[in-house]
């Protein structure tokens, strides 16, 4: 029987008695719409932890005005049992004003490593994520927190805001989870139509041919982002092409610093826009 949590003294009170058992607990945050990438979380925590902790809130300082607040896809009940049957111990679903009450005016600035791509595609995103993320640790004070690679740049950022704040908290970074066809797994990918999905795949296609050069020896990040770019564009068709590229960037993996020369650890990077809808993926050089 999984238990629902609805208030920080009630979410903090649960974890702080198995703590006091001497069990490790693992919390997953989430915003909902729960798919087999925050699936495959639950499964990574249920590895390292006794108890495991899945949080569901749509965090309203994340998102900028002309973003996807209203629409973002709200499922709680087929969320809920999704987690139940995947073995969860409990879910935290707070209300907005648990989470942020009258006259709350408390923020976290975010990390050198957020100034960067998402930090200016989206500015305040990663100020809302920081803060967010610092509130859970704090409410749930877990021993592990799950978060996946796909948003690579959020993972550096809550791995910065732990180091830097001294949270006590052990950061478990996971693996993408992909369609069969390489399509990463996200919540906005409901918004596409059958035909904007194929477009899609052009961004995991572009991952894999950076990685197929690099892997064949290419050092030059101008002719890998080119060659990505390309890619994006449809490869020499232009029913393929995405309708918006936000960055297609190779950087350096821990700072996210540019590169002129692949000559340490590197990651691909790529956000774009099919339709309405905007996907980011990655991949590790």
């Amino acid at each position: 029987m999984m238990d629902r949590l609805f208030t920080p003294d009630q979410a903090r009170q649960y974890v702080w008695k198995a703590r006091i058992a001497g069990e490790n607990i693992g919390i997953v945050p989430t915003m909902g719409a729960l798919h087999e990438g925050h699936l495959s979380l639950v499964r990574e925590s249920q590895k390292h932890c006794d108890v495991t902790i899945a949080t569901i809130f749509v965090n309203p300082t994340q998102f900028a005005p002309h973003e996807d607040l209203q629409s973002y896809p709200r499922t709680l009940e087929q969320d809920c049992e999704l987690l139940a049957s995947h073995g969860a111990s409990a879910v935290f679903i707070p209300e907005a004003s648990m989470i942020y009450p009258a006259g709350f005016s408390t923020y976290v600035d975010p990390p050198e490593v957020g100034a960067t791509l998402e930090g200016v595609c989206r500015p305040g995103h990663f100020r809302g994520v920081a803060t967010v993320v610092l509130k859970l640790f704090q409410i749930l004070p877990a021993t592990h927190a799950f978060f996946g690679r796909k948003d690579y740049q959020q993972l550096k950022v809550i791995q910065a805001m732990v180091r830097d704040l001294n949270a006590g908290i052990n950061v478990v970074p996971c693996d993408t989870v992909r369609e069969p066809d390489g399509l990463a797994l996200s919540s906005r990918n409901r918004y596409l139509s059958p035909e904007q999905r194929q477009i899609g795949l052009q961004i995991s296609k572009a991952l894999r041919i950076a990685k197929n050069l690099v892997d064949s020896g290419e050092v030059e990040v101008d002719r890998v982002q080119d060659a990505m770019r390309s890619e994006l564009l449809g490869g020499g068709d232009a029913s393929k092409a995405v309708d918006k590229i936000d960055y297609a960037v190779i950087v350096e993996a821990d700072s996210l610093a540019p590169l002129e020369k692949i000559d340490r650890p590197a990651v691909a990077l790529i956000a774009a826009f099919v339709g309405q809808t905007r996907l980011i993926d990655n991949a590790i050089l």
